[in-house]
């Protein structure tokens, strides 16, 4: 039995459909990405499925039970860091956590919970003299609190400065080696690429990829992506007949050449810029990921 099962999930506001038909499942223990960029449908969906708005259409089964007619039975067994996390400035740590304990039956003890996500030293100090990282850490903190079958976590890492982002990494894959299912949101590609089994890619309410970062990047028709910062009169027709080029895109003002031969794709390049007069002011090589599955499926980068 799947640990969430979501089906024809849909939401609107006005003459916005926020989301759209959306359809997917997560193995118990899996550690699952939903993707995409801002306004994709992340968290609506997301909120939908935790129990905190109620879908216009739709069917959600947690852990077998009725998300929306058993909702209460739900909340004991799942825990959930919301995107925008409320915690009240002039409480200390130790009574923010034993206030989200005390909505549940089953409680973790404060000691273990402090422990884990290394906020012992910070247990009598108030919420507002954290800095962003430690308030970061203590609402993830809150959603383990009732020690949860399955967690949920909205883009747990926005705004975290990167020695921040590798630590908060390793406390996620630790949930998933503890076997609780772990269902993460994130416009990150290469944290969802670094920790989830499987993704969803989302862009426009709709789930527009689905399957384990591999399975998506091995089936694009490329192996590599030039990025390249080219000054002047640039003809993308130009750059996509290219040998070995198999796409080209343009973002931020570079232009990305999908290449399965990238020598000869350089190649090329130096000798086009040669006869039309543009300057290469930039070249990077990269191998495939999954912000290169979501160019190719929509036209556009992530955060463009």
């Amino acid at each position: 039995m799947p640990a969430l099962d979501v089906e024809g999930l849909r939401k609107r506001y006005g003459g916005l459909l926020a989301v759209d038909d959306v359809s997917f499942e997560v193995a118990p223990g899996e550690l699952f990405g939903i993707l995409g960029p801002n306004g994709a449908g992340k968290t609506t969906s997301l909120e939908m499925i935790e129990g905190l708005r109620c879908p216009d259409a739709g069917r959600i089964t947690i852990l077998g039970l009725d998300a929306v007619r058993r909702r209460r039975q739900v909340q004991e067994r799942i825990g959930v860091q919301l995107q925008a996390q409320a915690l009240w400035p002039d409480l200390t740590v130790s009574e923010t956590l034993r206030l989200f304990a005390s909505l549940y039956r089953r409680r973790l003890p404060l000691a273990t919970v402090l422990e884990r996500f290394a906020l012992a030293d910070k247990a009598g100090a108030l919420v507002k003299h954290l800095s962003g990282g430690q308030k970061q850490r203590l609402a993830v903190a809150t959603a383990l609190v009732n020690d949860p079958d399955i967690v949920f976590l909205d883009e747990p890492t926005t705004g975290l400065d990167p020695q921040a982002r590798l630590s908060f990494w390793g406390l996620i894959a630790g949930m998933r080696e503890e076997g609780k299912t772990v269902i993460l949101t994130t416009h990150y590609m290469e944290e969802a690429e670094a920790l989830c089994q499987r993704v969803a890619i989302m862009d426009h309410g709709r789930i527009i990829a689905l399957g384990s970062p591999r399975e998506l990047v091995s089936n694009l028709r490329f192996e590599n992506t030039i990025e390249a910062q080219l000054e002047g009169d640039v003809g993308m027709e130009a750059l996509s007949v290219l040998p070995a080029v198999r796409r080209v895109s343009r973002g931020d003002g570079t232009y990305f050449l999908h290449s399965n031969d990238v020598a000869a794709s350089l190649a090329g390049l130096i000798q086009l810029a040669g006869r039309d007069g543009f300057v290469v002011q930039a070249l990077q090589v990269r191998t495939a990921t999954l912000e290169d599955v979501f160019i190719s499926l929509t036209g556009h980068r992530l955060r463009d």
